[in-house]
């Protein structure tokens, strides 16, 4: 992708190398995110069960990173965000008449506090409808690549985009009224697919703007396969649980962020109907 000369995004908080230190841990702490990976190992969607948690608290740093000079992760998911924001800006007024607000790329290491409870980057990167941050460990980069088999900086700015996508869900209430129905998996599902169309309606607009390269979508449908709940549970303990799955089979998801990119419109990411 070509992102060298991509406006960088001014909503970006650089929490790295802060760790622990200063952070309050409220009613949850270590216990809370302990259940939160059992929740995981059973197939069950760690952010609603970190959603239901109450507000952690941050206290200031001891120190502030922000003189240290920025790296090209840092300068990547800059860029990637200033796209992001961009494109969000013209799509959401323009087809749903929902007004757009910026959100917040949260960069951190190890653990960090957020408004939906103590993140941890086991969980992989997450969205905060409390806060209207999304939250991203580089290490997760490394796994994507290593674990994932999922290369690319397109893989990349596609976890990005898929996060923002929920985003989106937030302003448009979508979020909001699929909580209020509670733990449903078929729901779960509809939404990260539809997140996983929101980042194909990027993808669109980014190859309007003339900043895909060759290869770019198929590292992206690689990543959407990667991360299905069919291939995960399959390479974490054999064999496959479709009634739990929570965000989509492999299949499934590559064919949604398919529909977004060819289509670029909102109205064909819609799997509430």
């Amino acid at each position: 992708m070509r992102w060298g000369d991509q406006r960088q995004s001014t909503n970006i908080e650089d929490r790295r190398g802060i760790g622990g230190r200063g952070i309050a841990l409220g009613g949850g702490g270590i216990g809370v995110l302990i259940l939160a990976a059992i929740v995981c190992l059973l197939g069950g969607d760690p952010r609603q069960f970190l959603e239901s948690q109450p507000q952690v608290q941050q206290q200031p740093p001891a120190a502030s990173n922000s003189a240290a000079p920025p790296d090209q992760n840092r300068q990547f998911v800059g860029a990637i965000m200033g796209s992001l924001e961009d494109a969000w800006r013209q799509i959401l007024p323009q087809q749903t008449r929902v007004r757009y607000e910026d959100p917040k790329l949260v960069l951190y290491s190890g653990q960090t506090p957020s408004a939906c409870g103590y993140g941890d980057a086991a969980m992989g990167p997450f969205y905060c409808p409390g806060d209207h941050n999304l939250y991203l460990d580089f290490a997760f980069f490394d796994e994507l690549r290593r674990e994932f088999k999922a290369p690319g900086d397109f893989a990349q700015a596609y976890v990005i985009a898929h996060e923002f996508g929920h985003h989106i869900q937030n302003l448009t209430g979508t979020m909001d009224r699929v909580q209020r129905q509670g733990q449903n998996n078929q729901l779960s599902v509809g939404l990260e697919l539809q997140a996983d169309c929101y980042a194909g309606i990027w993808a669109n607009y980014a190859q309007k703007q003339g900043r895909l390269e060759t290869g770019d979508i198929e590292e992206a449908l690689r990543a959407a396969q990667a991360v299905g709940d069919d291939m995960i549970q399959r390479r974490t303990q054999g064999f496959v649980v479709p009634d739990s799955f929570t965000h989509g089979s492999a299949a499934q998801r590559q064919k949604a962020f398919t529909i977004g990119m060819q289509s670029g419109q909102m109205r064909q990411c819609e799997p509430f109907k």
